[in-house]
This record gives C-alpha cells, structure tokens and sequence, in this order.
C-alpha cells in the first residue's frame, strides 16, 4: 500500500524516467528508512539512479556515530554519502535545520540532481500546522507542509505514522532511535509527545482532522491564489483601498514567488510601510533582504535594488559616434535639419545645440548642479530632481551628460538650457537600453 502510494506519487510528478538521479534524505529513522527502502525496489524496477545522504549533526557523541555506520549498513548496495557536523554549531532547531538543508543543496549539486525526497509523514503536517496555528499564522501557514517545493519532494505525506511503523516491523527493518526526538524542550517534540495525546483524549481522529483542515486551506489558498494580482501590478491607492486581508495575501505571495523569508511579522510590516507611505510624494524605501528593497510613493509600489544596477566610471564624449558601457549606449551624430517636433523631457532621445563635443557620462556628483530649460539661473542638482519627484534608489541610477559639475542631460528627465536648440539642432543625442 505504502510503496504504492511512493510510486504513484512519484509518476505524478514525472520523476520515473530512466536515469534519473534520485536522492533520499536518510536518517535512519522510522519515516526515511520506510522510504528509502521502497525506493531500492523503485529505482531497480524504473532504472533510476539512487543516492542516500546522511547528516550527522553531531549533538549525541558516540550514538550519533553509530546512526551513521547503520545507515552506511543499510546502503551498501546503493550510493550513499554522509558528513559530519562540526561541535560548534548551535544546538538548536533553526541551526539544525539550516544545516541540514544546506547539506541537501550540496548534494544536490555534488550528484547533479534536482529531486531530493525527504520523509516527511501525515502526523508531521498536522504538528507542523498546530505549531504555526499556535505562532500565528495565515491561510497559507495553515496549508502545512508542501509535498512538493523546489527541488524536495515528499512522497509519504498522505501516510500516517503507525502505518510506516507497521511497515517497518512488516520488512524487518531495525530503525535508528534518536533519543533527542524524545527531549520535550524542543518546540516540536513538545507538540508530538505532550500536546497531541491531550488533544487525542478530547478526539483520537485529532490528526486526521487537522491534515484534512490543511488540505481545505490549500484548495482556499489556491483559490485566493488565482484571483491575487502582483504586487508589482498595483499602484499604491488600489493596494491601499483593499481589505487588510487582500494585502496581506498579496505581499505574502509577492515573498514567496522571489523565496524572500518571512513570518506573519515580516508580512504585516510591509503591509503597514505601504499603507503608511501613501500619499509620500517622494517615497520611502523599507529592507526586504540585504539587497533588495520595497520602495512606496503615492503612485506605485516598485521592488528596487539599493545599489545601482549600472556601475561605470566616467566615459569621455569627445566625438560623434557610439558609446558602450554595462546595459546602455550612447550615441551622438550630427543633425542639421529644423525639427517641427522636439522630444520631450521624459524621452531618451534629445536635439541639442554645441559648438563643440566635449562631455563626459557618468552617475551624480554631490556638487553637481544644472540650469533647468527655460530658466536663467542655475540650481543643485539635487534640487532639481526632487522637483521631478525623482525618488532616491532612482536617482542613483541614472546616468548624466556632464560638463564638469554642470549636468546638460538627464534621460528621460529633462535637459539643461545651456544646450538648447536655438534654432537648428546642431545634435541628436540618444540613450538605448543594450539587449541582453
């Protein structure tokens, strides 16, 4: 019944091909040597190529190591690979947990796979649900462990545990007993051994109900899913006139979709930064990750990196022709006919006139300043630019005509006055984004 269901789960997902590069999480435990040993006849049946990994963290001396020779044992006559954590590393959930999925990356990359089956079962997804129900969540938390994301994939996430222990004895099977699994002061553990059989005694089908209110809230989410637009889609007064249940999805979809980490927390101060920042004229920014950020104004919500995108040194223009540098060209050639029709400021293409070419590209200087079209004195360039409600992040993007600290064009901004057209254009000067 068991192995059925494995491979079932596994033809659905299209992981039977031939060759295939099969890698098992294997503990040793109840729930991964279940798997791993129906996948032995799996991989012999479809001719698949499969590796165990072990992670040894290191937390319980010589019982840890003992784990990993019986699960080098149980592999002799599969691929197996193991490591061995370090004493220093923190003792913790989180810590073990980060460290055990950044093993599984590097095997992943080490057996040039990208499905790693991990064990999880029925009962793990109903603790996983009660645990975050208990930290606060929302109707995606409530959908609980996913059987597949990325590269893992859990096939035994519609099985119950007593039937992987009944499928052990069954086999004949001699798994691993961690003692650690039993210590009630890690979260889960408490979960499992002390709130569970209290809830059981209120209704023993108490698992079975809580895995089918996750599977309700994943057909619930799916539906909000579908009908939820893009973050980036929005401007800031359609974000704002929503439900705060709306916004939260959203943002909590735009997190997920760019594999940003989150809590309920993180969400909520995004939520009120956009909400916050809604008739901000010059916007705000507010940290998503190191180098990513959320900027909001009264017109749009925009995902910005805070450094620039572009990085260049100054380039001279001292002659007509083309001019490369990372993502853009700049081109200047000679023009001597009256245009009926001038570009506008927010246009990348501009007829100026000069008696001579001696410019320079580059981003902005502190003591830049510029004459503004049509006026008679000259103001800082910093000045001008928030006059345009040009927000910060973009400001450090743009790339500017110079002449010494007189910036004579900023694309798609505007142009100085010192190289206006006064009659017949002299130039055309363009701006082109480089295909990539």
């Amino acid at each position: 019944m068991i192995s059925k269901t494995v491979e079932l789960f596994l033809e659905k997902y299209n992981l039977l091909k031939p060759k295939n590069n099969i890698i098992v999480a294997f503990s040793g435990g109840y729930d991964s040597i279940c798997l791993l040993n129906i996948m032995k006849g799996i991989a012999q049946k479809y001719e698949l190529n499969l590796f165990a990994i072990h992670l040894n963290h290191n937390w319980r001396g010589e019982e840890s190591d003992k784990d990993e020779l019986n699960c080098k044992e149980f592999c002799k006559d599969i691929n197996f690979y193991s490591e061995k954590l370090a004493k220093n590393i923190s003792k913790t959930e989180t810590a073990a947990r980060e460290a055990r999925y950044d093993f599984f990356r590097k095997c992943a990359k080490k057996f040039n796979s990208n499905i790693i089956l991990t064990a999880h079962n029925a009962n793990d997804n109903a603790e996983t649900v009660l645990y975050r129900l208990i930290k606060g969540t929302g109707i995606y938390g409530a959908e609980g462990i996913k059987e597949h994301r990325d590269i893992y994939y859990r096939p035994l996430l519609s099985i119950y545990r007593n039937e992987i222990e009944q499928y052990c004895k069954d086999n004949n099977l001699s798994p691993n007993v961690d003692s650690s699994n039993f210590n009630t002061k890690y979260i889960r553990n408490k979960i499992r051994y002390d709130i569970f059989p209290k809830l059981q005694e209120i209704n023993p089908d108490v698992v079975k109900n809580i895995n089918k209110f996750s599977q309700t809230a994943k057909a619930a989410g799916q539906i909000l899913e579908n009908n939820l637009t893009k973050l980036e889609n929005l401007t800031t007064n359609e974000f704002c006139s929503m439900d705060n249940f709306y916004q939260s999805a959203i943002v909590h979809k735009f997190l997920r979709e760019n594999n940003i980490d989150y809590d309920q927390k993180k969400i909520m101060e995004i939520v009120d930064f956009i909400n916050k920042n809604q008739n901000s004229k010059s916007g705000k920014t507010h940290s998503l990750t190191t180098d990513l950020w959320i900027f909001t104004n009264n017109k749009k919500i925009e995902i910005v990196k805070q450094k620039p995108e572009t990085e260049f040194g100054e380039i001279n223009i001292t002659k007509e022709g083309e001019y490369s540098f990372p993502n853009f060209k700049f081109i200047i050639k000679k023009i001597n006919t009256k245009s009926e029709e001038f570009p506008s400021d927010k246009s990348f293409t501009a007829y100026i006139s000069t008696d001579e070419i001696n410019f320079t590209l580059r981003k902005r200087l502190p003591k830049d300043r510029i004459q503004p079209l049509g006026m008679q004195g000259s103001q800082s360039l910093k000045k001008y630019l928030n006059g345009k409600k040009i927000p910060k992040h973009e400001k450090e993007n743009l790339i500017y005509l110079c002449k010494n600290n007189e910036v004579l064009w900023v694309p798609g901004i505007g142009i100085s006055d010192k190289i206006k057209v006064k009659d017949v254009p002299t130039h055309i000067i363009k701006l082109e984004k480089r295909a990539k």
